[in-house]
């Protein structure tokens, strides 16, 4: 009878707990259980940890876990998942170790099934392979270790830490495998840069969802492998799967990145139909393929037309017209974003400062390196200082420029010194470059294009014995430059062309049309005795 009457107060209150949907409501009738005398009811102790966690309130979750003087398995779990999900996974560790030494009496019931994933993704987060492998240990003793859910958070856990021999054996050992599994199995491969390995599971695969087309295309956008990651996109929509915002987002960034604008416009079309354009996440990712691909008026519109703006909204539009040469309309669109009252991070002064960089506008550059740090106390990176530089480069500033490098926070790294260099070509300021060929040959000495842009300054200086020592010197070296390359959209299908890659179909009639063209063009200037010597050619070093 007692029973029964604690479960009908209990019920009492599970339509006030399903309506409840912030902070607030939750602490009255939180209130309202400790009136009633209900504080050891695991039972709604777990339903208001739940609900704790939905509001992003973990801490507040696990002040009511530690009320209950015996909490239940089903508590517990929701406490840790609460802390794992908000990657507090200390707090997380520390639930199931009091669970395992309370377990030793059999009064209490130990970790279930549903207890060890959350445990394997807070080692996960925690770095923790020894204690992953402990756990591992754990769930062999107790005969866990055939679960489905189990396995699954193995696999992912050993993905994480890049041990895929273990979370391929414990692929291979499931008798049982879900969905879940072969998504785990196929993005550890893909995160341990194994692409080939993990294609080849992805093609065993019987039955494939969103998730896992997704974790194929997101796999080779982060290997730099584009073309692949529209290749199954294409295969995704011939299987008829719709894909979803994560999906646009993947495949939009390798249309940015190898500049399939006509491709992009058709995910735009989709987008549009699908609803997913509302989304400020998905329409930055629009904002980013435009801009990359030279589209920046449609760039603009989306912009225009959108909603809600976050901080990456303006920083990409900001970016994305400092590339295209409009600094004053990046500038203009910083104060309206300041008047918008969004804070600007990192990202936006580097597009800011790009842009002040390729229009040559030095003071407004470095007024707002300046207020980066003393207004928004937002700490410069390698990549702001590099722009300063070749801010003050372009502007013949050098001494101002070398004063900077050496008063950097951090190591200065080759293109810091490779714009430095690059800058003395248009002055001719020999000693300077130097200076700064004296730094690349340590951080870069196989790289062609350093000596050819000091072989030029000394060209333009008339110092023809040093042009050709440092030919001899490349000859010595057997230096080779990297291939130039080419990538263009027809049909829908980005095409890629190597110099000096005759494998393409119709290579001989592409060779001849381009000499052909080439034979139109006037005699070129051979009062350099014959030495071509243009900035980006590097021929003269391989000769």
């Amino acid at each position: 009878m007692k029973a029964l009457a604690l479960r009908d107060l209990e019920n009492m209150f599970l339509p006030c707990l399903r309506n409840c949907v912030n902070m607030a409501e939750l602490k009255r009738i939180h209130a309202n259980v400790v009136k009633h005398g209900l504080t050891q009811s695991s039972f709604l102790l777990t339903k208001l940890v739940m609900i704790c966690d939905r509001n992003g309130e973990p801490e507040y979750a696990g002040l009511l876990y530690k009320t209950a003087a015996e909490p239940n398995v089903f508590l517990c779990n929701a406490v840790m998942k609460s802390y794992a999900r908000h990657h507090l996974y200390v707090p997380a560790v520390a639930v199931f170790k009091v669970m395992l030494l309370k377990a030793r009496d059999e009064a209490h019931a130990g970790p279930d099934e549903y207890t060890l994933p959350i445990v394997l993704k807070a080692c996960a987060g925690l770095g923790s392979a020894e204690l992953g492998r402990e756990v591992h240990g754990f769930a062999w003793k107790v005969g866990l270790v055939s679960r489905v859910v189990v396995g699954n958070g193995m696999i992912d856990m050993y993905g994480k830490f890049g041990c895929m021999e273990c979370a391929r054996k414990v692929f291979d050992e499931m008798s049982d495998r879900d969905l879940v599994s072969w998504n785990a199995v196929v993005s550890g491969y893909l995160r341990a840069g194994s692409v080939a390995t993990a294609r080849q599971l992805f093609d065993e695969m019987d039955r494939k969802t969103v998730v896992s087309w997704t974790t194929m295309i997101s796999g080779y956008v982060k290997t730099g492998r584009y073309d692949d990651a529209i290749s199954v996109f294409h295969e995704m929509q011939m299987a008829g799967v719709q894909p979803d915002e994560i999906c646009v987002v993947a495949v939009l960034t390798a249309c940015a990145q190898v500049g399939a604008f006509e491709f992009g416009k058709w995910v735009r079309t989709f987008a549009d139909k699908s609803g997913f354009l509302e989304k400020t996440f998905i329409a930055n990712a629009f904002i980013e393929m435009y801009s990359k691909c030279g589209s920046i008026n449609e760039a603009c519109r989306v912009f225009n037309q959108m909603r809600s703006r976050d901080v990456i909204s303006w920083s990409t539009m900001i970016g994305g017209l400092a590339n295209h040469g409009k600094a004053r309309e990046a500038i203009e669109l910083f104060n309206e974003m300041k008047r918008s009252n969004v804070e600007p991070n990192g990202i936006t002064f580097l597009g800011l400062i790009s842009a002040c960089s390729h229009a040559g506008l030095t003071d407004e550059g470095l007024m707002y390196i300046e207020s980066m740090t003393k207004e928004y106390r937002v700490e410069p990176t390698i990549e702001h200082y590099g722009c300063i530089v070749d801010i003050l480069g372009r502007a013949g500033r050098f001494d101002r420029a070398l004063s900077l490098i050496e008063k950097m926070p951090m190591q200065s790294d080759s293109k810091i010194w490779g714009s430095l260099l690059s800058s003395c070509r248009s002055y001719c300021n020999l000693e300077v470059a130097v200076t700064a060929m004296q730094h690349l040959i340590e951080l870069e000495p196989d790289d062609t294009g350093n000596y050819v842009l000091l072989s030029n300054i000394f060209a333009r200086l008339g110092k023809w014995e040093e042009v050709s020592k440092l030919r001899r010197f490349i000859r010595s070296k057997s230096m080779k430059k990297t291939p130039g390359c080419s990538l263009v959209e027809v049909d829908n299908v980005v095409e890629e062309f190597v110099s000096g890659d005759d494998s393409k179909p119709f290579s001989k009639e592409i060779f001849w049309l381009l000499e052909l063209l080439s034979s139109h063009q006037g005699e070129e200037d051979d009062s350099n005795e014959g030495l071509n010597l243009c900035e980006d050619d590097t021929s003269l070093m391989v000769s």
